[in-house]
């Protein structure tokens, strides 16, 4: 396992509005269309302020990498399946 990838924890250690943004990143980004904090707030029912906040928190942890104004997944060890 990489070094970054141990830092990152277990997923079961996001909180659920975390997981619901995580997870709402994660579907843009299959779909490739840019995961902007408007993008993930539509998409997730969520107040921009909860999603940025969400954004910021899984930036910190190394799961999301800011891109211009959207995010990218960061490094992972578990899949999603859209």
């Amino acid at each position: 396992m990489r070094e970054d990838e141990e830092s990152l924890g277990d997923a079961q250690e996001m909180s659920g509005t975390e997981l619901t943004v995580y997870e709402a990143v994660a579907a843009l980004n299959v779909d490739e269309r840019s995961a902007t904090i408007s993008a993930v707030a539509e998409m997730t029912a969520l107040g921009e302020d909860d999603v940025r906040r969400c954004l910021g928190t899984l930036v910190e942890g190394g799961r999301l990498v800011p891109k211009g104004d959207a995010y990218l997944l960061g490094a992972h060890d578990w899949g999603l399946e859209y």
